[in-house]
C-alpha cells in the first residue's frame, strides 16, 4: 500500500510504502463472473498494452483501435498515459520509483477491467521491462498482449507537437524517456506495430487481425 503524507515545507505528497496487509481483508468472489460477462459481450476480455517512446503513436493507435472495436460492438476502454495523471496518478512524478508506481496502479485497474469483461487498451510509455512484466504477471497467460509501437527517436522528435523533446534536450525536463532516461524495448512482445512508418489504418488493421486470429474477437461478417 502507498500512503501519502504531506510535506510541510514544500506542500508536496511524499510516498511511503506500507507493505502490511490486514488479515481481515478477504477476496469476495462475484456471482456475475468474467466468463458470464464475456459471453454476454460476445468477445474475450484482455489487456492490450501499447508501449513505446513518447510520440510513437500509442494513444493515437489505441483510440483509433477503440473506435473500430466499438463500431464492431465490443466493450472497450482506453487508459491514456496523460489522462490518468489528472486523477488516479496525479500525485506521481516521473522518477523511476514514480513510474513504477504509475504502471502498478494502471496494471491493477486494467486487471479489474478484464474481470468486467472489457477489452482494456493502455497507452503508456512504460519504459522498463520489469514494470511491464510485473503487469503481465497479474493476469492469466494470454490476457496480457504487449503491443510495441515501434518508431525511431528521430521520427518521434519530428512529430512532437508539444515540444517535449526540445525541452528535454535543453535540460528543462528531467528523466525524459529517450533523452535522459532509457527506454527498454520489449524482448518478445505479442505484436510489433511500425507506427513510425506505417499508416494508422494499417496499424489498426494489424491489431484487429491479431485479435481475430487469436479468437479474442470474432471476424467481421
Amino acid at each position: 500500500m502507498i500512503r501519502l503524507q504531506s510535506d510541510r515545507k514544500g506542500g508536496q505528497a511524499v510516498h511511503t510504502e506500507d507493505k502490511r496487509k490486514s488479515s481481515n481483508v478477504v477476496w469476495h468472489e462475484a456471482t456475475v463472473t468474467r466468463t458470464r460477462r464475456e459471453a454476454a459481450n460476445g468477445h474475450r476480455s484482455v489487456i492490450l498494452w501499447f508501449t513505446g517512446l513518447s510520440g510513437a503513436g500509442k494513444s493515437t493507435l489505441a483510440h483509433a483501435l477503440e473506435e473500430q472495436l466499438h463500431c464492431m460492438g465490443m466493450r472497450t476502454f482506453v487508459f491514456d498515459g496523460d489522462n490518468v495523471r489528472h486523477g488516479l496518478c496525479s500525485d506521481l512524478g516521473f522518477s523511476p520509483a514514480d513510474r513504477e508506481e504509475n504502471i502498478r496502479r494502471i496494471g491493477e485497474m486494467a486487471k479489474l477491467f478484464i474481470q468486467a469483461g472489457v477489452i482494456a487498451l493502455t497507452a503508456f510509455i512504460s519504459p522498463f521491462r520489469s514494470d511491464r512484466d510485473r503487469v503481465r504477471a497479474l493476469v492469466p497467460e494470454g490476457d496480457f498482449i504487449e503491443v510495441y509501437c515501434r518508431a525511431s527517436l528521430d521520427d518521434c522528435e519530428a512529430r512532437d507537437v508539444k515540444g517535449l523533446y526540445a525541452k528535454a534536450r535543453k535540460g528543462e525536463i528531467k528523466d525524459f524517456t529517450g533523452i535522459s532516461s532509457p527506454y527498454e524495448e520489449p524482448d518478445a512482445p505479442e505484436l510489433i506495430v511500425d507506427t513510425g512508418s506505417q499508416p494508422l489504418d494499417l496499424c489498426v488493421e494489424q491489431v484487429i487481425r491479431y485479435l481475430t486470429d487469436c479468437g479474442i474477437i470474432k471476424a467481421k461478417l
